[in-house]
């Protein structure tokens, strides 16, 4: 639980976007009540209510920057950031 709470910190933040790691925020993601579809290196998460669409890519075990931004920006944006509650 504790690392949970420690993503989403990091990447609500905005301090460490280049070191959350791909695994992390995927995970981050599908606990939010994303839904996953993986095409070859793209992993593609929607969710219901949501008007963007998250297509994500690892840069090596790490997110890419941007992308991570991206979903700082719809996490903020649909106030979600409360609804990790495991």
């Amino acid at each position: 639980m504790a690392r949970r709470n420690k993503t989403l910190h990091k990447i609500l933040s905005g301090t460490s976007d280049a070191n959350i790691t791909f695994t992390d925020l995927c995970k981050l993601l599908y606990r939010l009540g994303f839904d996953e579809r993986v095409r070859g290196s793209h992993h593609i998460f929607t969710k219901e209510g949501v008007e963007e669409i998250l297509n994500l890519q690892p840069r090596g075990t790490k997110a890419k920057p941007y992308q991570v931004k991206q979903a700082r920006n719809v996490i903020l944006k649909y106030k979600m950031a409360g609804e990790e509650d495991d």
